[in-house]
């Protein structure tokens, strides 16, 4: 197995710690070849060349504690913990600024891990989520330039790691983690999404709420692009997609979601009405 194909490069980006370094190593990452994507990933992980002491790195226990990488800040906290500013100060805006940037950060190291860590599939499901990483670390970018011109850094402020802690507890079934990060924590942006953008522009943040325009139009197709594999992988293992997401749903304890939903966005990025009906029932219930 070569060190140079698309898995081995994905998780050599998401060891790095420093989130402009990242940000920067998985452009042109689409382009690389898909060799080797049957390997084990402890093997893959010994063909990588790593920032890490021979007793950190060179095994399989040594790579899973560095990972994700990620910088010392921001402070990871409870979710109840991370302060809601009114949106009408600066500080406010920026506060919301920066928990976004940090979700864009999280989605750069979900889509890396989800390319390394699972084995087995189609080249084209690498190359989806190669394409995923590109754009979310495109919007991290963004993001975090338009974070400075407000006088504050990714960092700066408290956040917490929700979208990661679904990432781990799923690590260990590609199912699940498609059914949970990309279908129900990552989706739930394309509900956020309006929502936020007209705070933004209400607050006279153009350019932000422009950017907002930008991720809500690329998060549709991640979303996509996580139902076509769900459902890809529940007709190879002859299950129904909509008995099985709530069945994983209560297995790995995902919050329960809450309107008022997205429905356009979400029928754009491929949810059926029978799925749509279930999370309307399912919401109504809660």
């Amino acid at each position: 197995m070569k060190s140079d194909t698309l898995r081995a490069r994905a998780l050599a980006a998401l060891l790095l710690t420093d989130p402009a370094a990242k940000a920067a190593a998985v452009a042109g990452l689409a382009d690389t070849p898909v060799v080797g994507a049957d390997d084990d990933p402890a093997k893959l992980a010994r063909g990588v060349s790593l920032s890490l002491s021979a007793a950190e790195g060179m095994h399989s226990g040594g790579i899973q504690a560095a990972i994700p990488g990620r910088p010392d800040r921001p402070q990871l906290v409870h979710p109840q913990r991370v302060k809601q500013r009114a949106m009408g100060s600066p500080e406010g805006r920026a506060a919301l600024i920066h928990s976004l940037t940090h979700i864009e950060f999280n989605a750069i190291n979900l889509a890396l891990d989800i390319i390394w860590r699972y084995v087995g599939m189609p080249d084209a499901f690498y190359r989806d989520w190669a394409r995923v990483e590109g754009e979310e670390a495109l919007h991290y970018s963004m993001l975090s330039a338009h974070l400075e011109t407000l006088g504050w850094a990714y960092g700066d402020m408290p956040a917490h790691d929700g979208l990661w802690e679904m990432a781990e507890r799923t690590a260990s079934d590609l199912l699940a983690r498609l059914a949970l990060v990309p279908r129900t924590l990552e989706a739930r942006g394309l509900d956020a999404s309006p929502v936020v953008r007209d705070k933004l522009a209400a607050a006279g943040d153009s350019a932000a709420a422009a950017i907002i325009d930008i991720i809500l139009r690329d998060e549709i197709g991640h979303v996509a692009i996580g139902n076509r594999w769900y459902r890809h992988l529940c007709h190879v293992r002859r299950l129904d997609p909509v008995a099985e997401f709530s069945r994983l749903a209560a297995q790995y304890r995902a919050p329960r979601l809450r309107g008022p939903f997205n429905l356009p966005a979400r029928r754009a990025a491929g949810f059926t009405e029978a799925e749509l009906q279930a999370l309307l029932d399912t919401a109504g219930s809660s």
